[in-house]
């Protein structure tokens, strides 16, 4: 049951929370296939998807200088490389154009998401000390200085860096020792039932998930100490 009279200190979720409402990112990108038809199904789609993100976990081609905006750009690239190479795309789009038109596309929604988002947590970190327990490429800090997020956060735990990945509750576990308060004292916000609200329930965290469409449906059991369906209402929870 969460009590914020309790609460100490947050953990924040970075990709899918802060970035896109609560989306799954997957979902994110088909929205922009379907903005600029791009003529595959997303049954296709999400095989390039995968394709994509297995090639970035295997391989250092995320620089820790990378913006989102480069990383869209690189992600983007190799879903359509995959999606040419398989035969998914007629020759007809074949073109050099459509990855950044993509990523164009992907970034002006996560700016938007962003912008909203930074207000809250700006108030938030006047109160609470904020960390950020993040899956991302080693990044992380470029990422955050480009959308003028990097002032807000005390410290950050990024997979890449840590060696650890969600759902693993260690990860969690880091972020726990770094704000050194007692977890039941500190709330975890993120947007992935699987990835960030079990492990952090399991290590004894409060835990607020923000829903909205994720990779699988749900099953209808999920639960968590509060259900949000939009970052902004953060605000009533925290009486912002």
């Amino acid at each position: 049951m969460f009590n914020l009279n309790k609460v100490k200190g947050i953990l924040f979720d970075y990709g899918g929370t802060i970035d896109s409402n609560g989306m799954h990112w997957a979902e994110v990108i088909w929205m922009a296939y379907e903005a600029l038809k791009v003529p595959v199904s997303k049954d296709i789609f999400r095989d390039a998807y995968i394709h994509g993100e297995r090639t970035l976990g295997k391989n250092p081609i995320v620089k820790p200088h990378h913006t989102f905006l480069d990383m869209l750009r690189l992600k983007s690239d190799l879903q359509i490389r995959w999606l040419e190479d398989n035969g998914h795309l007629p020759p007809k789009r074949n073109t050099m154009e459509l990855p950044n038109l993509l990523a164009d596309w992907c970034y002006g929604y996560a700016r938007e998401a962003i912008d909203n988002a930074r207000p809250i947590l700006e108030q938030l970190a006047e109160r609470y000390p904020l960390v950020l327990v993040s899956n991302f490429y080693g990044n992380i800090e470029s990422v955050l200085k480009d959308f003028g997020l990097d002032h807000l956060f005390g410290s950050i735990v990024e997979s890449a860096v840590v060696g650890i990945r969600k759902p693993n509750p260690e990860i969690f576990q880091l972020g726990v020792d770094r704000l050194g308060f007692p977890a039941d004292e500190i709330v975890v916000v993120g947007d992935s039932y699987d990835k960030d609200i079990i492990p952090a329930t399991q290590i004894g965290c409060q835990t607020i998930w923000l829903k909205n469409i994720g990779w699988s449906a749900y099953k209808g059991d999920e639960t968590a100490d509060i259900i949000l369906s939009d970052f902004t209402e953060i605000k009533q929870v925290f009486a912002l």
